[in-house]
């Protein structure tokens, strides 16, 4: 059931990729809600099927079963060509590796989504959207003269340009170092604040979960708990009951502060 304050329903999904000659289940039968404006962190170890889920949130591949629905659209009722327009539209993607454009300039990587869809960009927005990302003096330079720091802002602003529904970010810190890191995870965490902007980040790092409302870990394809970070003073407390949580010392399923 989706209601106006949920963004995000995530119903009995499943996903098995070939290995070899076995099968190995990425996801199954996984569950989760997320509602407007909520910052959410999806944690868990490698091969726990948390970056597995962002690709099928953002319909870059399909399930074996389940559904996904993004501002009251089943994403996989829509065809390949429905599905590109949609993600463009109502999907703004933030990827470790930046992902711009080398040729094009900041403010063109950035406007890329609404010139790919034949929409024309307000300059306020624009102006306002550069000068909230602190990249408006770079708006002319392109990728190769911006530090990894500057790419991964324009990145951002790219996501941010056609006023998405969601923000999913894959790693947007794994390829910065520790001061880009913490300024990018302080951005996100502003724009989701002051925009009400609903974020789903996918990270190992307790440090860039911390920035998060609500975090949520996976084991072995399922969600095996959820809590609020608020009850935590800093990132070392949230690794401590993250590691908790994976190594089944606490059997809660959902551990929140309300």
């Amino acid at each position: 059931m989706n209601d106006s304050s949920t963004v995000l329903q995530v119903s009995s999904l499943t996903k098995t990729y070939k290995q070899g000659d076995r099968d190995v289940r990425a996801l199954s039968d996984l569950h989760l809600t997320v509602n407007r404006g909520e910052s959410v962190a999806i944690m868990g170890a490698s091969g726990s099927g948390k970056s597995t889920l962002l690709h099928l949130i953002a319909g870059l591949t399909r399930p074996d079963s389940g559904e996904v629905v993004i501002d009251g659209q089943s994403v996989f009722s829509l065809s390949d060509s429905q599905l590109t327009k949609f993600r463009r539209d109502r999907i703004g993607l933030v990827f470790q590796s930046f992902n711009l454009v080398p040729a094009l300039t900041a403010e063109d990587n950035i406007l890329l989504p609404l010139l790919s869809g034949g929409k024309r960009c307000d300059s306020s927005q624009l102006e306002e959207l550069l000068d909230h990302l602190g990249i408006e003096h770079r708006r002319f330079h392109r990728p190769d003269a911006l530090s990894g720091g500057e790419q991964q802002r324009v990145a951002i602003a790219r996501a941010l340009i056609t006023q998405p529904a969601i923000v999913l970010a894959d790693e947007p810190t794994g390829s910065l170092d520790s001061q880009n890191s913490q300024a990018i995870c302080e951005l996100l965490h502003k724009i989701s604040e002051k925009e009400r902007r609903t974020i789903v980040t996918v990270t190992h790092e307790p440090s860039v979960a911390i920035y998060s409302n609500v975090v949520v870990v996976l084991k072995d394809g399922k969600v095996v708990s959820k809590f609020e970070t608020g009850q935590f003073a800093d990132s070392v407390g949230l690794a401590a009951h993250y590691l908790e949580v994976v190594s089944g010392q606490t059997g809660e399923l959902e551990h929140t502060t309300t």
